[in-house]
């Protein structure tokens, strides 16, 4: 049934050009170089330390690894991640 309704919302996001992560509550990453990362869309922090940082998301979660990893800012649903990121994986 949930795959139905999110068809559905893509079909509707792709017909009306309005963003997909809007629609379907997708994550949205933005990375600047290796030092600076934006997530929008998330829904809280699962592990945080200065070299790994999980992110629960709408479906499944975002695990960040690095060097002196930092969060400098957390809202609702979005974070500014600073450090050295080394690598992001999207985990279902």
């Amino acid at each position: 049934m949930e795959k139905k309704k999110d068809s559905i919302r893509y079909a509707m996001a792709e017909l009306l050009d309005i963003p997909k992560d809007l629609v379907l509550d997708l994550p949205k990453v933005t990375i600047i170089g290796r030092d600076e990362l934006y997530i929008e869309n998330h829904r809280g922090i699962i592990e945080y330390s200065l070299t790994r940082l999980r992110v629960n998301l709408s479906r499944g979660f975002l695990e960040v690894e690095g060097n002196n990893l930092e969060i400098k800012a957390l809202m609702a649903d979005e974070m500014k991640v600073t450090g050295e990121v080394l690598g992001i994986k999207y985990i279902d």
